[in-house]
């Protein structure tokens, strides 16, 4: 059986995933419930297989060892720390990342 890792949703994700949901619905507030509920979908999958998920190429300049996972033109970056998944932000790929 494969490892089960936790999956922790920052305030910071929690925020970018609200605001990624606002700005789908002002023009389609279904396409929003949809997009926001298939980007979660991806996100828990990472409890058995975070690893999967490439480096973030701003590793060489935070000196960090994060990952993102990609869902259309959106980034979950994440942090894998023992059994857990910490989801730290949720960012447009065409946005610089901010920690």
């Amino acid at each position: 059986m494969p490892k089960k890792f936790k999956i922790h949703l920052t305030r910071n994700a929690q925020n970018d995933l609200e605001h990624i949901f606002f700005y789908i619905a002002s023009d389609n507030l279904n396409n929003a419930k949809k997009f926001i509920l298939e980007l979660e979908e991806k996100i828990y999958s990472l409890d058995t297989s975070p690893k999967r998920c490439a480096y973030i190429p701003e590793n060489i300049f935070f000196g960090t060892n994060y990952r993102h996972l990609i869902h259309k033109n959106y980034r979950a970056i994440c942090k894998i720390n023992n059994n857990s998944v910490y989801i730290l932000r949720v960012v447009h790929g065409a946005k610089l990342l901010e920690l």
